[in-house]
């Protein structure tokens, strides 16, 4: 659906995209990740027109997006981090407004006006001036605007940014029923969020593409180790003498947890399941397991290992 080419957008010495190449599958929510200065607002205006590109190519659709952009923009709703509204205008007004000069067709537009207010749930806010409206529905009204047209690909700059609690649980399901029928792009900083509605993610780090996979995809190929958390019945120092000699251990540790059980920690070699050998020498000392959770690591552990040295 896009097809990001060999991208680099340069501001004098400072180079904010780096020779960025991806593509986006239709029918995917995609997570757009990195720090402050990472190239990934600059990235999402040059795939929405908004930015020209130094180097490279983006196809939209198969439009190249600089040779051919009012086709390539036919397939594109962009919600940029602050929407561009007007406040002295209702939300019908403002949408009947943007649909005209987005070349929504004269006679079914009151129709796709009130298709986009249903959608993201602002009906009801329709004749009520922007300017009046909490930051939560203003950025419902930037959504609708968006989804005017029903373009294939939605694009969203940071669409939580500010909102409470509340707004944002509403706005991650809006997210999710838009990705049933929609190619979404979400950039945010919010790393559960990206984790909790996202299909695939990619992140960037001073320019550059530095990781491009699944949630659990990025977790398995940062996981050096294998990680297991255990709650065992037996006094900790016994524990440790009984596991240590397991075969690939990297390091263990246990502590006591409450009466009569301990807590233990081990990590083993990446090809090393070490869980039958565990459970046979816990079982031959008459030490039940009660718990034993594999632990993988978070998005959050991910980021800061790809990115943790880009403080831009």
């Amino acid at each position: 659906m896009i097809e990001v080419k060999d991208l680099v957008k340069q501001y004098g010495s400072f180079r904010a995209v780096d020779h960025l190449s991806f593509t986006v599958e239709k029918g995917q929510i995609y997570g757009f990740l990195g720090p402050n200065g990472a190239g990934k607002s600059t990235t999402m205006n040059i795939i929405t027109g908004y930015l020209s590109a130094t180097e490279g190519t983006v196809l939209i659709d198969g439009h190249d997006i600089f040779l051919e952009p009012e086709e390539a923009k036919r397939h594109i709703g962009y919600l940029p981090e602050i929407p561009p509204l007007y406040p002295d205008m209702n939300p019908q007004e403002y949408l009947k407004f943007a649909g005209e000069l987005k070349g929504v067709p004269r006679k079914g537009l009151p129709g796709e006006v009130e298709r986009v207010m249903a959608l993201t749930g602002i009906t009801h806010m329709r004749l009520r001036l922007i300017k009046n409206l909490s930051k939560g529905y203003r950025q419902r009204v930037g959504f609708a605007c968006a989804l005017l047209g029903d373009p294939e690909v939605i694009i969203l700059d940071e669409p939580t940014v500010g909102l409470d609690p509340r707004q944002i649980i509403d706005i991650r399901e809006l997210i999710k029923s838009l990705g049933k029928g929609h190619t979404v792009i979400l950039s945010s900083h919010i790393l559960s969020e990206v984790s909790a509605v996202c299909d695939h993610i990619l992140i960037l780090s001073k320019g550059k593409l530095v990781a491009s996979d699944t949630p659990e995809g990025l977790g398995r190929r940062m996981q050096r180790t294998n990680v297991y958390d255990m709650l065992v019945q037996g006094e900790p120092g016994l524990l440790r003498e009984l596991l240590k000699g397991i075969q690939g251990l990297r390091a263990i540790t246990t502590a006591p947890h409450e009466s009569g059980f301990a807590a233990v920690h081990l990590e083993t070699d990446e090809d090393t399941d070490p869980r039958a050998q565990v459970f046979r020498l816990l079982a031959g000392a008459d030490c039940p397991i009660m718990e034993l959770q594999s632990a993988a690591m978070s998005l959050e552990d991910v980021f800061l290992e790809l990115t943790g040295r880009d403080r831009s």
